[in-house]
C-alpha cells in the first residue's frame, strides 16, 4: 500500500437506496475509470452520463460520472466520483470492475488520510469528518461543522505562531549572546507564557463539552423500586419503551437510548431500583445499577414524593450518592407530585423538584435544571463552539505541563536552556494536535476508525 495507488470505495451506506456513490481516487483515477465508462470524461467538475461496462462490454449500470481535477479535490489527487443505482449487488459490481481495471479498495478514512497528507485539511479537520459524519444532535453537527470549517485549528495556529515566537527568542538568545538580544526573561517573557497558558486552559475547558456532544451524556435514571424510573424514561422518550408495573422490582436489567434533548445528546439509562432484596435476579439488577452509577455524567434520582418523607429512609439516596464518580452531576426528581407531596417533604429548594411523570408537570424545570448542571455559568453552546477531544485533550495537557515547568524554570533564575527545552516539548505537543509534528504513528489511529469511502 502506497500513496501513489489509485484506491476505490463505495462512499455511501450499504443498503438499498435510489443512488449510491462510488468513489476513485488518486494519479491514474480519470484513467482507470475511462477505461470502465463509455462516456467522455474530459472536462472537471461536470457529470456526464454513460454505461459502466464489464470487461465483455457487458453493461453493468448507467450511471453519472464526475471527474475532480486536482488538486482542486476533496483529497488534493484527482478524483472521480460515480453515482449509480443503490443497491448491494449493483454498487458491489461497480467497485469490483474498478478494482478489475487496477484500483485497490481504500482502507477506513483513506481518502481523508490522503486529503491530510496532501494539505487540503489540518488533522483537526480531519477528525471533524467523522464528528460531522456521526453527530446525533444539532449541537454536535454544528460543533463538528465548526472545527471543520478550521475553527479549532486557527486557536491552535494562533497559539503555536505565539509559542514559535517564545522558542524563538529564547533559543536565539542562548545561541547567540554576542549579539545583545534582550534575553526578555523577567516579567515580559513570564507573561508571553501565561498568556499562552491561559489559551491551552481555555481549549482544555472545553474537552467535557466535547465529550458529552461525541459520546452522549450518561444519564442513569436511578432510585427505589416504583418511584417512577421508567415512567421518566417513557416520558422523556416520548413513547412506552419501558414496562410500567405496580409491582416492585419489575425492571431487571438496563434499558438504555439515546435522545436529542434540546440539542444535547441525552443517553437515558433506565435501571433497576436499589432496594434490599433476597432475590438474586433482583440483586444482580440492583449491581448492574450501581455499575452504571459508576461511569455516569448525570443522575437522576427519581423519588416517590407522595410518601412522607421523614418515615421513609432514602437509603438508594445514600447508595447512589456514594456510587457517583467525583464530578458527575446528581439531579433529585419528586415525582407523583401531582398526588402531593408526602408529609415532610419540602420544595425543589429542599429537597428536588416537583416532578409528574403522568401529567408531564415540572417538565422545564428539568429541562433548565439539566442544562444548568451540564453546562454551568460559562458553558458555551452557542454558534461559536468549539470542543476538543480526547486525543486534543491528552497533547494540550502534555503542553500546559512543559508550559508550566518553562516558567517556573525562568521565575526561579534557572538557565534559560531548561525553559528552552520545555517551551520546544509545548510546541511539539500543540503541533501534534493539528499535525505539525511528527505524528506518524497516531495517523492510523486517527484515520482508523473512520468509515470505508470516506
Amino acid at each position: 500500500m502506497t500513496a501513489a495507488d489509485t484506491i476505490a470505495a463505495v462512499a455511501s451506506p450499504p443498503g438499498q437506496g435510489a443512488i449510491a456513490l462510488v468513489r476513485v481516487s488518486g494519479d491514474r483515477a480519470r484513467e482507470t475509470v475511462r477505461g470502465v465508462f463509455s462516456g467522455k470524461l474530459n472536462e472537471p467538475r461536470r457529470q456526464q452520463f454513460g454505461h459502466l461496462v464489464a470487461a465483455d462490454g457487458a453493461t453493468i449500470d448507467e450511471v453519472l460520472v464526475t471527474w475532480f481535477q486536482a488538486p482542486r479535490s476533496y483529497t488534493g489527487e484527482d478524483v472521480v466520483e460515480i453515482s449509480c443505482h443503490g443497491g448491494l449487488l449493483v454498487t458491489r459490481a461497480v467497485l469490483d470492475r474498478l478494482l478489475e481495471a487496477g484500483a485497490r479498495p481504500a482502507e477506513p478514512g483513506e481518502f481523508s488520510q490522503r486529503a491530510f497528507l496532501n494539505g487540503k485539511m489540518d488533522l483537526t479537520q480531519a477528525e471533524a469528518v467523522m464528528d460531522l459524519i456521526s453527530a446525533r444532535t444539532d449541537l454536535a453537527r454544528r460543533a463538528a461543522h465548526e472545527q471543520l470549517a478550521g475553527r479549532l485549528g486557527e486557536a491552535l495556529g494562533a497559539l503555536r505562531e505565539d509559542l514559535i515566537g517564545i522558542v524563538a527568542h529564547v533559543e536565539a538568545y542562548i545561541d547567540f549572546p554576542e549579539e545583545d538580544i534582550d534575553p526578555d526573561t523577567g516579567a515580559t517573557m513570564l507573561g508571553r507564557i501565561d498568556a499562552a497558558r491561559e489559551a491551552v486552559a481555555r481549549l482544555l475547558a472545553t474537552a467535557d463539552q466535547g465529550r458529552l456532544l461525541r459520546e452522549g451524556v450518561r444519564t442513569v435514571i436511578c432510585g427505589a423500586p416504583n418511584a417512577g424510573k421508567s415512567s421518566l424514561l417513557n416520558r422523556l422518550l416520548g413513547f412506552d419503551r419501558a414496562i410500567v408495573s405496580e409491582t416492585p422490582g419489575t425492571t431487571r436489567d438496563t434499558i438504555e437510548e439515546v435522545i436529542d434533548f434540546h440539542g444535547l445528546p441525552l443517553r437515558l439509562i433506565d435501571t433497576a431500583g436499589v432496594r434490599e432484596s433476597a432475590d438474586s435476579l433482583e440483586r444482580e439488577g440492583i449491581a448492574r445499577t450501581l455499575a452504571q452509577l459508576d461511569n455516569a455524567d448525570l443522575a437522576i434520582e427519581v423519588i416517590d414524593a407522595s410518601l412522607p418523607g421523614p418515615d421513609i429512609p432514602n437509603r438508594s439516596g445514600v447508595e447512589i450518592a456514594r456510587h457517583l464518580p467525583a464530578g458527575a452531576r446528581h439531579l433529585r426528581l419528586l415525582n407523583k407530585a401531582d398526588l402531593g407531596l408526602g408529609a415532610g417533604r419540602g420544595g425543589e429548594a429542599d429537597d428536588g423538584l416537583p416532578f409528574s411523570c403522568r401529567t408531564g408537570e415540572g417538565m422545564e424545570s428539568l429541562t433548565a435544571a439539566i442544562f444548568r448542571e451540564l453546562g454551568g455559568p460559562g458553558a458555551n453552546w452557542g454558534a461559536d463552539l468549539v470542543a476538543i477531544n480526547a486525543r486534543h485533550k491528552r497533547c494540550l495537557a502534555r503542553a500546559a505541563d512543559d508550559l508550566e515547568r518553562a516558567r517556573e524554570s525562568l521565575a526561579g533564575g534557572a538557565s534559560p536552556e531548561f525553559a528552552a527545552l520545555d517551551l520546544r516539548a509545548a510546541l511539539d505537543a500543540v503541533g501534534e494536535v493539528v499535525g505539525k509534528a511528527d505524528v506518524e504513528e497516531i495517523l492510523g489511529e486517527i484515520f482508523g476508525r473512520f468509515c470505508i469511502g470516506k
